[in-house]
């Protein structure tokens, strides 16, 4: 009996792969997505094409999705613990949603022969399964882009060979980031402000390849080895082209609205000086704001696993103190330690700066004018106080 079960299974099993082989003429491609209007979209997108025209399969694995239905969705967002997956779709499904949202699509159809297509096809299907296609996501180092070359590798292994000589420039994952915000300065300022040092130190040529337009370039310069080397993309072609927008006038930036607030700060700072009274209201809202803004900042660090916001020195100017400090303002007269706070939320103006200048975290540039009228106004709290009302 259990020969006749031995048997069974193994012909179920040789049935099964029989069914999901392909023809001589299918074929393997990486995908790249251009940029798109929103903040998920803003660094394009790489995904796999499988395409068997005898079998009428049209396959894209797309190792860039997520479950919003997922039991702590947003808990696991904010801990750094969110899961991603690999899903499938039709390539035409697929292609209308970029055509719909006006991003260029690129296709780099692989040099593969028969048995390394089979190969692919059966390694994305086994990794598809419900079982197999969670991973836990990382901005940087495992993304859809990254996993692209990942399976590159593990399927085709010492074969395929990637060349980044086509990289010369010399960058950080900040200056990388910066190279896609640039029409979105509020998002670069929200990445700015929740991101820490680790990622102002200089990017490796592998490190760049978390962004899709690399790892287009990278598969352009790789090469795989049958027997002879040649040039693992076979054929390049654009399937969708991006129609030109004009973007508006940029008016409300984060620099301008900071530098609006900044004013405000030192206009009524001069008159508090001019009358000797102290605006309690601005004081308060002060300490209050860059104290609940540190101690996000400090959460990030410390409280979660993403791997960017380590070593955040936005610390610095955004005091996590501040927010219990704050509460002290409202009295008519300050105690006196907080002349002595007042010099330290200076002193840590200062070091911000020189972090800055050397370029050990490199802030946004908003941070200035708001830095120097925190600076100015703390000043005044230091030298006013004998005669404030």
């Amino acid at each position: 009996m259990k020969k006749i079960y031995y048997f069974t299974f193994v012909f179920l099993s040789c049935f099964q792969l029989f069914s999901q082989q392909l023809s001589s003429k299918a074929s393997v491609s990486v995908i790249t997505c251009g940029p798109g209007s929103e903040l998920y979209t803003t660094f394009g997108h790489s995904a796999f094409r499988v395409y068997d025209a005898t079998l009428g399969l049209d396959k894209i694995y797309n190792y860039g999705t997520f479950d919003f239905n997922a039991p702590n969705f947003y808990l696991n967002f904010a801990k750094g613990k969110l899961i991603y997956q690999l899903s499938t779709s039709s390539f035409s499904r697929f292609l209308s949603i970029y055509n719909y949202e006006n991003r260029w699509v690129k296709q780099q159809e692989l040099t593969l022969n028969t048995t390394e297509v089979q190969a692919f096809y059966y390694f994305l299907e086994e990794n598809a399964k419900p079982e197999n296609r969670a991973y836990q996501y990382d901005f940087f180092y495992d993304n859809c882009s990254t996993k692209i070359e990942e399976v590159v590798r593990k399927v085709l292994k010492e074969k395929v060979e990637f060349n980044n000589s086509h990289i010369t420039t010399i960058k950080t994952h900040r200056d990388l980031i910066a190279d896609y915000t640039t029409t979105n300065l509020w998002s670069k300022f929200g990445i700015d402000l929740a991101l820490g040092s680790v990622i102002d130190k200089k990017a490796t040529k592998d490190d760049y390849k978390f962004l899709p337009d690399y790892i287009f370039q990278a598969f352009e310069n790789s090469t795989i080895t049958n027997t002879i080397k040649t040039p693992l993309v076979k054929k390049t072609r654009t399937i969708l082209k991006e129609k030109k927008v004009k973007h508006p006038l940029q008016i409300v930036t984060p620099f301008n609205v900071f530098l609006l607030i900044s004013l405000f700060i030192l206009g009524i700072t001069y008159k508090n000086y001019k009358t000797k009274k102290r605006t309690k209201f601005l004081d308060f809202t002060l300490y209050f704001s860059t104290g609940i803004i540190g101690i996000i900042v400090l959460l990030l660090w410390f409280a979660t696993s993403h791997t960017a916001t380590y070593r955040n020195f936005n610390f610095l100017w955004a005091f996590a103190p501040n927010l219990i400090v704050s509460f002290y303002l409202f009295k008519t007269k300050l105690p006196t330690w907080l002349t002595y706070y007042n010099w330290l939320l200076v002193a840590l103006l200062g070091i911000a700066a020189i972090l800055w200048i050397f370029k050990i975290q490199v802030f946004n540039a908003a941070i200035v004018p708001l830095g120097i009228a925190l600076a100015v106004r703390y000043l005044f709290l230091i030298y006013s106080k004998n005669y404030l009302r």
